[in-house]
Protein backbone atom coordinates (compact mmCIF):
# COMPACT_ATOMS: atom_id res chain seq x y z
CA UNK A 1 0.00 0.00 0.00
CA UNK A 2 1.08 3.55 -0.73
CA UNK A 3 -0.37 6.97 0.02
CA UNK A 4 -0.35 9.48 -2.79
CA UNK A 5 -2.28 12.35 -4.34
CA UNK A 6 -5.71 11.48 -5.70
CA UNK A 7 -6.20 11.43 -9.48
CA UNK A 8 -9.20 12.01 -11.71
CA UNK A 9 -9.24 8.27 -12.50
CA UNK A 10 -9.81 7.58 -8.77
CA UNK A 11 -13.05 9.57 -8.48
CA UNK A 12 -15.50 6.72 -9.13
CA UNK A 13 -13.82 4.56 -6.47
CA UNK A 14 -13.73 7.54 -4.09
CA UNK A 15 -17.44 8.14 -4.62
CA UNK A 16 -18.23 4.45 -4.01
CA UNK A 17 -16.29 4.58 -0.72
CA UNK A 18 -18.14 7.79 0.22
CA UNK A 19 -21.54 6.25 -0.45
CA UNK A 20 -20.63 3.13 1.56
CA UNK A 21 -19.45 5.15 4.55
CA UNK A 22 -22.02 7.91 4.90
CA UNK A 23 -25.78 8.21 4.77
CA UNK A 24 -27.47 10.17 1.95
CA UNK A 25 -27.63 13.40 3.98
CA UNK A 26 -23.95 13.21 4.95
CA UNK A 27 -22.40 12.01 1.67
CA UNK A 28 -20.90 14.29 -0.95
CA UNK A 29 -21.60 13.83 -4.65
CA UNK A 30 -19.25 12.83 -7.44
CA UNK A 31 -19.40 16.43 -8.73
CA UNK A 32 -18.35 17.66 -5.28
CA UNK A 33 -15.34 15.33 -5.37
CA UNK A 34 -14.44 16.56 -8.86
CA UNK A 35 -14.45 20.12 -7.49
CA UNK A 36 -12.41 19.12 -4.44
CA UNK A 37 -9.81 17.37 -6.56
CA UNK A 38 -9.49 20.45 -8.81
CA UNK A 39 -9.36 22.86 -5.85
CA UNK A 40 -7.34 20.81 -3.33
CA UNK A 41 -4.82 18.72 -5.29
CA UNK A 42 -2.16 18.99 -2.56
CA UNK A 43 -4.44 17.90 0.27
CA UNK A 44 -6.50 15.14 -1.38
CA UNK A 45 -4.76 11.84 -0.68
CA UNK A 46 -5.63 8.21 -1.36
CA UNK A 47 -4.37 4.97 0.13
CA UNK A 48 -3.73 2.75 -2.86
CA UNK A 49 -3.23 -1.01 -2.98
CA UNK A 50 -0.38 -2.42 -5.03
CA UNK A 51 -2.90 -3.30 -7.74
CA UNK A 52 -3.99 0.37 -7.98
CA UNK A 53 -7.31 -0.03 -6.14
CA UNK A 54 -8.25 2.86 -3.81
CA UNK A 55 -8.54 1.57 -0.23
CA UNK A 56 -9.45 4.90 1.37
CA UNK A 57 -9.04 8.65 1.07
CA UNK A 58 -8.72 11.91 2.98
CA UNK A 59 -9.40 15.44 1.76
CA UNK A 60 -9.70 18.95 3.15
CA UNK A 61 -8.53 22.53 2.70
CA UNK A 62 -5.80 24.47 4.45
CA UNK A 63 -7.43 27.74 5.53
CA UNK A 64 -7.31 30.52 8.13
CA UNK A 65 -10.36 29.09 9.95
CA UNK A 66 -9.55 26.73 12.81
CA UNK A 67 -12.58 24.45 12.32
CA UNK A 68 -14.72 23.17 9.47
CA UNK A 69 -17.74 25.39 8.75
CA UNK A 70 -20.84 24.22 6.90
CA UNK A 71 -20.41 26.78 4.09
CA UNK A 72 -17.15 25.06 3.12
CA UNK A 73 -19.07 21.97 2.01
CA UNK A 74 -20.87 24.07 -0.61
CA UNK A 75 -17.98 26.28 -1.72
CA UNK A 76 -14.63 24.52 -1.34
CA UNK A 77 -12.02 27.05 -0.17
CA UNK A 78 -8.60 27.04 -1.81
CA UNK A 79 -5.53 26.01 0.16
CA UNK A 80 -3.45 28.77 1.67
CA UNK A 81 0.12 28.60 0.30
CA UNK A 82 1.51 28.32 3.87
CA UNK A 83 0.31 28.65 7.44
CA UNK A 84 -3.25 28.45 8.67
CA UNK A 85 -5.02 25.27 9.68
CA UNK A 86 -5.45 21.97 7.86
CA UNK A 87 -9.07 20.84 7.88
CA UNK A 88 -10.43 17.41 7.00
CA UNK A 89 -13.75 17.32 5.17
CA UNK A 90 -13.73 13.57 4.72
CA UNK A 91 -11.74 10.54 5.66
CA UNK A 92 -13.24 7.23 4.55
CA UNK A 93 -12.17 3.65 3.99
CA UNK A 94 -13.58 1.00 1.69
CA UNK A 95 -15.74 -1.28 3.88
CA UNK A 96 -13.46 -4.29 3.40
CA UNK A 97 -10.41 -2.32 4.61
CA UNK A 98 -11.80 -0.83 7.82
CA UNK A 99 -9.94 -1.68 11.01
CA UNK A 100 -6.60 -2.19 9.24
CA UNK A 101 -4.96 1.07 10.30
CA UNK A 102 -5.31 2.76 6.91
CA UNK A 103 -7.29 5.68 8.35
CA UNK A 104 -4.54 6.37 10.87
CA UNK A 105 -1.94 6.28 8.09
CA UNK A 106 -3.97 8.74 6.01
CA UNK A 107 -4.28 11.11 8.99
CA UNK A 108 -0.53 10.92 9.53
CA UNK A 109 0.24 11.49 5.84
CA UNK A 110 -1.97 14.58 5.64
CA UNK A 111 -0.48 15.88 8.92
CA UNK A 112 2.98 15.55 7.37
CA UNK A 113 1.88 17.54 4.31
CA UNK A 114 0.33 20.16 6.61
CA UNK A 115 3.39 20.39 8.85
CA UNK A 116 5.69 20.94 5.85
CA UNK A 117 3.41 23.83 4.81
CA UNK A 118 3.60 25.38 8.28
CA UNK A 119 0.02 24.67 9.35
CA UNK A 120 -0.73 25.24 13.05
CA UNK A 121 -3.29 22.51 13.55
CA UNK A 122 -5.37 19.86 11.86
CA UNK A 123 -9.06 19.53 12.67
CA UNK A 124 -12.23 17.82 11.59
CA UNK A 125 -15.78 17.22 12.72
CA UNK A 126 -17.06 13.77 13.60
CA UNK A 127 -19.99 12.01 15.17
CA UNK A 128 -19.73 10.90 18.82
CA UNK A 129 -19.01 7.25 18.00
CA UNK A 130 -15.84 8.25 16.06
CA UNK A 131 -14.28 10.31 18.87
CA UNK A 132 -12.20 7.41 20.32
CA UNK A 133 -10.59 6.77 16.92
CA UNK A 134 -9.45 10.36 16.60
CA UNK A 135 -8.31 10.53 20.23
CA UNK A 136 -6.20 7.42 19.56
CA UNK A 137 -4.61 9.40 16.72
CA UNK A 138 -3.69 12.37 18.94
CA UNK A 139 -6.76 14.57 18.46
CA UNK A 140 -8.46 16.41 21.31
CA UNK A 141 -12.23 16.77 21.53
CA UNK A 142 -12.87 20.53 21.39
CA UNK A 143 -16.62 20.14 21.98
CA UNK A 144 -19.78 20.31 19.94
CA UNK A 145 -19.32 21.95 16.54
CA UNK A 146 -21.53 24.70 15.17
CA UNK A 147 -22.33 22.43 12.22
CA UNK A 148 -25.88 21.67 11.18
CA UNK A 149 -24.66 19.27 8.47
CA UNK A 150 -27.15 16.43 7.91
CA UNK A 151 -29.02 17.57 11.06
CA UNK A 152 -26.62 15.64 13.29
CA UNK A 153 -24.50 16.53 16.33
CA UNK A 154 -20.87 16.89 15.28
CA UNK A 155 -17.79 17.32 17.45
CA UNK A 156 -14.69 19.35 16.65
CA UNK A 157 -11.56 17.23 16.92
CA UNK A 158 -8.21 19.03 16.77
CA UNK A 159 -4.53 18.13 16.72
CA UNK A 160 -1.80 20.68 17.41
CA UNK A 161 0.75 20.25 14.60
CA UNK A 162 3.35 22.44 16.28
CA UNK A 163 3.77 19.84 19.04
CA UNK A 164 3.34 16.49 17.29
CA UNK A 165 2.88 14.67 14.02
Amino acid sequence: MRIESAKTADLEQIEAIEQAGFNAAEAASLDTYRERLATLPDTFLVARADDGHVLGFIVGPAVKERYVADWMYEDTPKNLPTGGHQLVFTIAMAPETRGQGIGSKLLTALAEVATKAGRESMSLTCLADRIPFYEKNGYVNAGVADSQHADEVWFNMEKDLKRSV
